[in-house]
């Protein structure tokens, strides 16, 4: 979801319209809040007694929403909280791709005839390439690293329904003092990483 997004707002913002530097700053500047500060705050959002979202909810007429205790919807909240955090920094990416690209290439697109979409197809695209490559490199590997929202966002919970692998490796590793089971963990989740970290750089980014 925050690739397609940031690169819409790339798109966007990324001539200089009037108002263009403040709106990449305030959707950048979600990326450079620690993880843990994030997920503390946005626990007390989706909090179902005192959460901002549970009292608009009840303010509307509706139960409290307790996003968080709830198992079918703990990982979309998660993935709210992901989404807004990151997706400001994959802009920042497609932003400094898309002022790379020759604007003569746009001119001689637009005296030919061809629309909005066709240009975008044709040039916006092509030329990103290399930039969506990579931000979908970093997204990769951010998710198989991902640890300090969920530990001050759910601590895995409910139920253990939002842990990641590092997660399940601190709590069922770490925490619970199974060095074996932990290393074990550890070493399964380093060669993914490894073998996701080369495969994609051999296959993507030649």
């Amino acid at each position: 979801i925050q690739l397609p997004l940031g690169l819409a707002l790339a798109v966007l913002l990324a001539d200089k319209l009037r108002g263009a530097v403040a709106f990449r700053m305030l959707f950048f500047m979600p990326y450079i809040l620690a993880e843990i500060a994030a997920g503390l705050i946005w626990r007390f959002m989706f909090d179902g007694d005192y959460g901002l979202l549970s009292q608009i909810a009840q303010a509307l007429g509706f139960a409290p929403l307790h996003l968080l205790a709830d198992r079918s919807l703990a990982f979309s909240a998660v993935l709210v909280v992901i989404v807004w955090k990151y997706f400001g920094f994959h802009m920042m990416l497609y932003i400094a791709g898309l002022q790379s690209i020759d604007r003569h290439l746009y001119e001689a697109a637009a005296i030919d005839g061809a629309s909005g979409w066709q240009r975008f197809r044709y040039i916006t695209l092509p030329g990103l390439a290399p930039m969506i490559r990579l931000s979908v490199f970093f997204s990769i590997i951010g998710s198989l690293q991902f640890f300090d929202m969920i530990i001050g966002l759910t601590g895995g919970g409910p139920l253990n329904t939002t842990n990641t692998m590092v997660t399940f490796l601190y709590f069922f590793g770490i925490s619970s003092m199974r060095v074996g089971f932990g290393s074990a963990v550890g070493v399964v989740l380093f060669i993914i990483c490894v073998a996701v970290a080369f495969g994609y750089k051999r296959i993507f980014m030649k």
